[in-house]
């Protein structure tokens, strides 16, 4: 008797564990918002195999949580496909995504959605190297939760939202390679956040950095190839962390001579601006990767030790009158 009772427990616990299992845990409004996404984007190749006789936490190109957000939808990548549509307005109805991700969609057209908005536990927004127009837009900064946003390599125009600067826990934008004009934000020398990247360039911004950029310790900042000018100087400082710095294809105008540069800095690169004095022996004691100092007004000996003298002449040209190893010897 106890043999079958212990036979009968058996079946009774495999046939609620494969209940259990068969169970589609994905709640049924993110599956019917998915599936408007998928026939909105004209079912592109990456999630043709949507298939709603299946639970979607398994669906290709989408994650859920756990039990304790009663597996909502977390994560939307779609990603390295020729689809040509846009931006379903209906993403903003995923009310758990704490990650979006459009990338590399070169016939995703049109603006960024504004019920993007509705996300309130977003935390990454990444839509680069598509085909997007219009602004960048003001209402990312209701997003509270979002630490990374990158919208690079794609064709936004108009100026950049101050209100960027009002979220709390943004550590990464990066909004290169797009047609954004105007000028850096004056509030982004005031980030909520602590912000780790900052990067702007290949746009056609203008004007004069905000000095208070300066009370800033970033780690990456990269503002190649604007139109900003007059002094970045502030963007400097030896007590910082920084590591890489890219203020190339500019019209900045300041005196280098005595700029002292963080220590951890080991990509520097401010080839073709209006620079003027000569450099400092301090940046001997750089660990460079990456260093460009050419097409500017720079004067005086190249100072000798550390990595200076690692990198050829073409770091150096086209200045008024520096000389030494790797150029010509001073008179």
């Amino acid at each position: 008797m106890e043999g079958k009772t212990t036979t009968l427990l058996l079946l009774l616990f495999t046939l609620l564990l494969t209940t259990s299992l068969s169970k589609d845990l994905c709640h049924k409004d993110d599956k019917n918002t998915l599936l408007k996404i998928k026939k909105a984007m004209n079912d592109p190749y990456t999630i043709i195999s949507w298939d709603p006789k299946d639970d979607c936490c398994t669906w290709y190109a989408v994650e859920c949580g756990n039990a304790s957000i009663n597996h909502r939808v977390t994560s939307l990548d779609i990603s390295n496909d020729d689809v040509s549509a846009q931006i379903p307005p209906e993403v903003g109805d995923l009310p758990y995504l704490e990650y979006l991700i459009f990338h590399k969609l070169p016939n995703l057209t049109g603006e960024i959605p504004p019920t993007i908005t509705k996300l309130k536990y977003l935390r990454y927004l990444w839509l680069s190297w598509n085909n997007l127009s219009g602004p960048v837009p003001e209402l990312l900064s209701q997003l509270k939760n979002l630490e990374y946003i990158n919208l690079s390599f794609n064709k936004l125009s108009g100026s950049i939202p101050g209100s960027l600067s009002l979220l709390p826990k943004l550590e990464f934008l990066e909004l290169s390679r797009n047609k954004l004009t105007g000028s850096i934000p004056e509030s982004f020398g005031s980030f909520k956040g602590v912000v780790y990247a900052l990067y702007l360039s290949h746009n056609q911004l203008s004007g004069s950095i905000p000095k208070s950029l300066g009370n800033l310790d970033i780690n990456q900042i990269d503002l190649s190839r604007n139109k900003l000018e007059g002094d970045a100087s502030m963007l400097f400082g030896a007590k910082k962390t920084t590591q890489h710095i890219d203020l190339s294809r500019n019209m900045f105008q300041f005196n280098i001579s005595k700029v002292k540069v963080a220590k951890t800095v080991n990509f520097l690169d401010l080839n073709h601006n209006s620079l003027t004095g000569s450099i400092p022996v301090q940046w001997t004691q750089l660990d460079l990767q990456t260093f460009n100092v050419s097409y500017k007004r720079l004067c005086g000996r190249i100072p000798q030790g550390g990595d200076l003298q690692r990198f050829d002449a073409y770091a150096y040209l086209h200045n008024k009158c520096l000389c030494d190893a790797p150029l010509q010897s001073c008179k």
